[in-house]
Order: structure tokens, then sequence, then C-alpha cells
């Protein structure tokens, strides 16, 4: 190539390079100490600011104590019409309460509506000593299950948020811990989470969550204060297929931290485009599979995949599944099998792993001998 069309041709590249980095929506500086923006169909990450720096999280905890109290109901360990009985030590809990009594008993589903509309730390406790014996004993279940969902920055020793040194997370843990919690009980989120008020022993509380009231997209989830923590907000709202997850941590008032959230939810269903690649189940492809009693497995997503892409890009995704070789059986459904590799406009845009949609058991002695011999000559 002649040297006048190669620095042509590197021109051309490098103006491609800069209008796309020009089209990319730049984020919004919020009031507040840390935050992080999540779109749900494809987790990616809009943007964040200081997303693992470790913080208070205050009553933003309670999303874990619903998480492993929705677990217990799935599990038959709890029921919702279950009576659970008060102690003392849920009775004289301080901070916010749905006020229930020492020594009677509240049903699993008024505790649970205690805890996400009302924000009661008493009505924590109940639930914490009911599932796991005491409150000690439900701080490790805590721990175990956000190790489980990958919170790496995380620490609880209690089911309220009270504050403690050892009591903390980040804005990137707790994007992790809602966006499990919408997806894995869907139903339970729908139900409570979108609850503007709460009356019990008859007393009316409201839902901290303001923009409950200012966006009718918003249906969740959760406010946190304290005075170390600041005014805290982790919001989800669902406009047409996308759902997004702001965090928004540390802000100075009950008005800010609204305010501040749906600016960040705002900017990020103005700036980018959904585009549905896949379909929830669809096969994106069939992949060998060695020694198993089928040799192939379908491969895709155990639901929708949206991707975020900024304004007027939605026609330059591509996609490209790298896919695990050799794949063994035993495969289980879900279990990751491949990569998923986005480009936009010919640049890398995102790695996403692919799951088995169905189950390929081992195959039997002469199954497994025969592929053997053949991964030999392979």
């Amino acid at each position: 190539m002649p040297v006048r069309q190669f620095f042509l041709l590197l021109l051309a590249l490098f103006l491609s390079s800069q209008a796309f980095a020009q089209q990319r929506p730049v984020p919004p500086t919020l009031a507040a100490k840390s935050w992080l923006l999540l779109e749900m169909g494809s987790g990616q990450v809009l943007t964040a600011e200081k997303p693992d720096e470790r913080l208070e999280p205050a009553s933003l905890t309670k999303l874990m104590t619903a998480y492993l109290s929705f677990s217990a109901l799935r599990q038959k360990s709890l029921g919702l019409d279950q009576p659970l009985p008060v102690s003392e030590k849920a009775w004289r809990m301080g901070g916010s309460k749905m006020f229930v009594k020492v020594d009677t008993q509240v049903t699993v589903e008024e505790l649970i509506k205690g805890m996400i509309v009302q924000s009661g730390n008493d009505a924590c406790v109940v639930l914490a000593e009911a599932i796991a014996g005491s409150e000690e004993n439900f701080a490790q279940m805590m721990n175990r299950e956000a190790l489980r969902l990958g919170m790496k920055s995380s620490h609880f020793v209690n089911s309220t948020g009270m504050p403690d040194p050892q009591h903390y997370t980040t804005a990137r843990d707790l994007s992790l811990l809602a966006a499990a919690l919408i997806r894995d009980f869907p139903e339970e989120y729908k139900k409570y989470y979108s609850m503007k008020s709460y009356t019990y022993n008859k007393i009316t509380q409201p839902n901290r969550n303001r923009l409950l009231w200012l966006d009718p997209a918003v249906d969740g989830v959760k406010t946190g204060h304290t005075e170390a923590a600041g005014y805290c907000l982790i919001s989800s709202a669902q406009r047409g297929p996308r759902r997004l997850l702001a965090v928004v941590l540390g802000t100075e008032s009950d008005n800010a931290r609204a305010g501040e959230s749906l600016k960040l939810l705002n900017w990020g269903f103005l700036s980018y485009d959904a585009v549905q690649v896949y379909a929830r189940d669809q096969t994106v492809s069939t992949l060998r599979v060695w020694k198993g009693a089928a040799n192939t497995v379908k491969a895709g997503f155990g639901r929708e995949f949206i991707v975020a892409v900024p304004k007027g890009y939605a026609d330059k995704i591509q996609a490209q599944l790298i896919s695990q070789q050799p794949l063994l059986a035993p495969v289980q459904a879900g279990q990751v099998v491949g990569t998923l590799k986005l480009s936009l406009d010919g640049k890398p845009y995102g790695d996403y792993p692919v799951n088995a949609l169905e189950t390929v058991p081992v195959a039997g002695l002469l199954g497994r001998t025969i592929d053997t011999v053949k991964m030999w000559f392979n």
C-alpha cells in the first residue's frame, strides 16, 4: 500500500474513533459520595463514581434481609401467614420501626411490609431471629449470601443497617444485591416495593422512596439514612422493555437523594437506546458436548438480553459467540458455556456470559470411551 494511502487509512480510522467517542453520552455529576447506574437487561454499568469505595449502607442493608426472607418463603421454612414471636430485643430496637409489641405475634407478611415500606428495624430482627435463631447467626447467613452473589467488598453484622465499623458495602455490591432481588423474586418485588404506605397497629407510615410519587416508571427499591451514611437511595424504573437500577449513596438530604437519583435514571433512559439482542431462552448457538448423553447443548440467555447503546448506534451492534471447548458433560442448565462478545461500530463493547439452556448428563461407559477416542484425533 502506498504511504499516502496508508496514512489516509489511519486518519479515517482515527476520525471514526473520535466520532464514536464524541457520541458517547456525557454522564451527569451528582451531589453524592458514590453512585452507579446499571442496565438490568445486560448488566452494563452505564456510569459510576467511586463504585468500589466502602461506605455504610444504613437501611439499604434491609435488601439482604428481604432477600433471605424471600428465600425462606420459597424454601417453605417460613409461611406468609405464619405468626412470629416478638422478642424484647426486637421491641427495643431504635431508629425506624413498625412498632411491634413485645411478647405478641406478628405474621411474616406483616413483618415483610413493615420492613420494606416502613423500614422497621424491629421487623428485621423478628424475621432474622425466626430464620436463623439469632441476629448474629443471621448476619453469618447474610455474609455467605453476599459472597454467593459476588458482593466481594461487603460485610454485615446486623439485619437492619444500624451503624457498626464492621458493617459496610459499596455501590457496586449494592447494585448486585438489588438486581438479584428483582431478578430472583420478581413477584415479591412487584407486590411489596411499590407500596406507597402501610398501616400497622393503627399507625400509617409512608414509603420513604419519594420517586414512587415523582415518576410512575419507578417501582422500588429502598432508602437508607444515618448521620455517617448520609441520605441514600437505590431506585429502579422500567420504561418499555428497559429496566435501569440506580444506586446513589451519601447525599445531604431527602430531597437530594430523590432528585439526584431521578437525574441519573433520566440520563440513562434519554442517552441510550435499548437493543434486544436475544429473546429469553432463544438459542444463540448449539454447542458440541463431549462424553454426554447428548452430543450438543443449546446455549443462550435465561432472560431477555437487552443492551444499551448510545443514541443513534442501535443498528451498529454486532455479536460473536466464543464457546468453551472442549465442553465436557455433565452440563447443567444455567451453566456458563461461552462468551458473547459485542462490538459497536467495529469496536469492542462488552463480554457477556452465555448459559446452557438445558441439562446434558454424562453418557454411559461406551459413549464416554468413543468420545475419548474422538477427542484424541480432534
